[in-house]
C-alpha cells in the first residue's frame, strides 16, 4: 500500500466513524400534520347533547368538596398525586369513539383517536388536546419524570414518557380514575 492509498483509506475510516453515530441515532422525520389534525378536530367526537367545559376560568376544588364528590382513591390520585394500580381501569379496553374528560372538572383532555394500547396497564395516549394540560417535573422516584395536570382545575392526571409510538414518540400515561369517557354516540 502506497502513501496515497493509505491516506485515502484512513480518510474513509475516519469519515465512517464520524458519520455512523449520526445515522445510528438520528430520529426519523416526524409528520406532525396528522397529529395537528387530531389535536384540532377532537370536537367532532363530542356528543351533540354534551356541554363542553371551557378552559377558563380556572377553578379550585376545596377539600370539603373533594370529600363530597369523590371516592378516597379519586381524592388520592387527583389531588394528592397518587397512582392507581395498573390494569384496574375499565378505560384500558375502551375502544368506542369519544372524548376523555377530567374527572374533577369535565375539561376535555384527549380524544379516542389519540389513545393506543401501551401494554403498561394504564390508559395511554400519544398526544393531548393542546392547552388543556400543564406540566411539571416530578422527582418522587429520584430520577426526573414529567408529570401533567388538568389546566382548568389542577388535578393530577399522570406522566408523559418519551417511549410512545411515532410520530410524537410520547406516552401520556393517565390514571383511569382521573378520567371520564364520553362516547360519541351516547344518549
Amino acid at each position: 500500500m502506497n502513501r496515497r492509498q493509505y491516506l485515502n483509506h484512513s480518510l474513509s475510516i475516519l469519515s465512517a466513524l464520524y458519520l455512523a453515530p449520526r445515522k445510528l441515532f438520528a430520529q426519523p422525520k416526524r409528520d406532525w400534520s396528522a397529529v395537528e389534525v387530531l389535536q384540532n378536530s377532537w370536537q367532532f367526537l363530542v356528543p351533540e347533547n354534551f356541554n363542553t367545559v371551557s378552559l377558563r376560568p380556572r377553578i379550585n376544588i376545596s377539600r370539603a368538596e373533594q370529600a363530597k364528590r369523590f371516592t378516597p382513591l379519586e381524592v388520592e390520585v387527583l389531588f394528592e398525586e397518587g397512582t392507581e394500580n395498573p390494569y384496574s381501569s375499565p378505560y384500558n379496553d375502551e375502544t368506542r369513539p369519544g372524548i376523555y374528560t377530567c374527572r374533577a372538572c369535565s375539561l376535555p383532555l384527549f380524544s379516542s383517536e389519540m389513545k393506543y394500547d401501551s401494554k403498561t396497564g394504564w390508559p395511554s395516549f400519544f398526544t393531548s388536546i393542546p392547552g388543556h394540560m400543564s406540566k411539571k417535573t416530578d422527582y418522587k422516584l429520584i430520577w426526573p419524570r414529567t408529570e401533567y395536570h388538568c389546566s382548568k382545575c389542577g388535578s393530577h392526571q399522570g406522566h408523559v414518557f418519551k417511549d410512545g409510538p411515532p410520530p410524537t414518540y410520547e406516552r401520556w400515561c393517565n390514571n383511569g380514575v382521573c378520567l371520564t369517557f364520553i362516547a360519541k354516540n351516547s344518549a
